[in-house]
């Protein structure tokens, strides 16, 4: 055999090893690779997994349309959980929920109404403030009545209704009227800022000051006069996870997107202002 044809069987058996070699790499790397994306998967599949059970959310009544909203997202975005909300006002929501009531998250329409449960004990951790709320006077639709002023609301004809000045809107509209250096004397006093509004929604009333958020979420039912005064009396709205949460997890995640910038917009766009 020639000395050529030897040296071109080699170079074959070469080439043909090599051959296999990369063979045997681009396999290794592809399942590398695959073992990767699994993995990769997996993770995902079960970080969605994690939260499941159900989220009892206590919150005051200004917060009904958008966290209603929000907890519709949340069960989309957590397939397994389900949002439970109790709103009321404040003041009756924190007697509850220190009363024993279960309940995993508590958002409250003002610090001091929040206070009752972080004397008590009841807050994991230190409540945030996530919106603000400011007041503005609900009238009849059309303004029948020309109320142009918190002043206005002094005269002696007028039906007026206030919040109960132990939830944050009455104690807000106190507020303001004492900044006004106003005498104001309402038909009723009512046990949260729904009721107020629905007083003037039901034509039992001439006019309430409530917040903004609810003259919004009102449409034409009522319309809204904005004060001067109200400048005074902005409320902050802090949120927590309850030290008796039976589903810790899935309450810091509602957290999350109440906080988060998509919700944020939700809460902007019924009103609320930036914390």
């Amino acid at each position: 055999m020639t000395r050529s044809v030897r040296r071109t069987r080699r170079m074959l058996k070469v080439t043909g090893a090599g051959a296999a070699a990369l063979l045997a790499l681009s396999a290794c790397s592809s399942s590398d690779s695959d073992s990767g994306k699994t993995s990769d998967s997996s993770a995902s599949a079960s970080a969605s997994d994690k939260l499941s059970g159900e989220v009892t959310v206590f919150a005051a009544a200004s917060l009904k349309e958008s966290f209603t909203t929000l907890g519709k997202e949340f069960e989309k975005e957590h397939p397994g959980t389900k949002v439970t909300f109790s709103f009321g006002g404040s003041d009756a929501l924190a007697a509850s929920i220190t009363g024993g009531a279960p309940a995993d998250v508590f958002a409250s329409a003002s610090p001091k109404t929040m206070k009752i449960v972080t004397d008590a004990g009841g807050a994991a951790g230190t409540p945030a403030t996530f919106v603000r709320n400011q007041l503005e006077i609900a009238t009849l639709p059309g303004n029948p009545d020309k109320i142009a002023s918190l002043k206005d609301l002094t005269k002696s004809d007028l039906k007026v209704v206030l919040c109960d000045k132990t939830v944050p809107c009455g104690a807000a509209a106190e507020k303001a009227i004492g900044a006004g250096k106003l005498k104001l004397t309402p038909v009723s006093y009512e046990e949260d800022v729904k009721s107020a509004l629905n007083k003037v929604v039901l034509k039992e009333a001439d006019a309430a000051v409530v917040y903004k958020t609810d003259v919004k979420a009102a449409g034409d039912k009522v319309e809204g006069v904005e004060f001067p005064e109200s400048a005074d009396a902005i409320n902050d709205y802090p949120i927590t996870v309850l030290k008796e949460s039976q589903n810790s997890n899935a309450a810091k995640a509602f957290i999350a997107l109440v906080q988060s910038a998509e919700g944020q917009k939700v809460l902007s766009e019924a009103g609320f202002l930036q914390p």
